[in-house]
């Protein structure tokens, strides 16, 4: 879990997340976002890998990255359990992601 925080800690790399949750993307298309170097970006990319909240494959001469969402929501899982506050969805309302409670019935 300490290697999920330490990878969301940065904002780029937050940003690199939000980015890929609509799909893979290359790491030319993710570097065309920021303005920062190759080199820079590439050590972005190692963190998340080592996070595991990212996975690269290549595609010929390109490295595709793509977001393991599952392992996301289990650290803010585990995180939420930690603090005893458990997830719930709204009422009334699909769940599109967790609603954090540490009293029954308020979100």
């Amino acid at each position: 879990m300490n290697k999920v925080f330490k990878a969301l800690a940065d904002p780029t790399r937050r940003q690199v997340l939000a980015l890929l949750k609509d799909g893979p993307l290359t790491a030319g298309e993710l570097a065309e976002h920021f303005d920062v170097s190759k080199p820079t970006m590439s050590a972005h990319f190692t963190v998340l890998r080592e996070a595991d909240l990212i996975e690269s494959s290549k595609n010929g001469k390109s490295v595709v990255y793509c977001l393991k969402l599952s392992v996301l929501e289990e650290a803010l899982a585990g995180f939420a359990e930690l603090l005893g506050i458990q997830a719930k969805a709204p009422k009334g309302a699909q769940r599109a992601g967790p609603v954090f409670s540490t009293e029954k019935g308020k979100r």
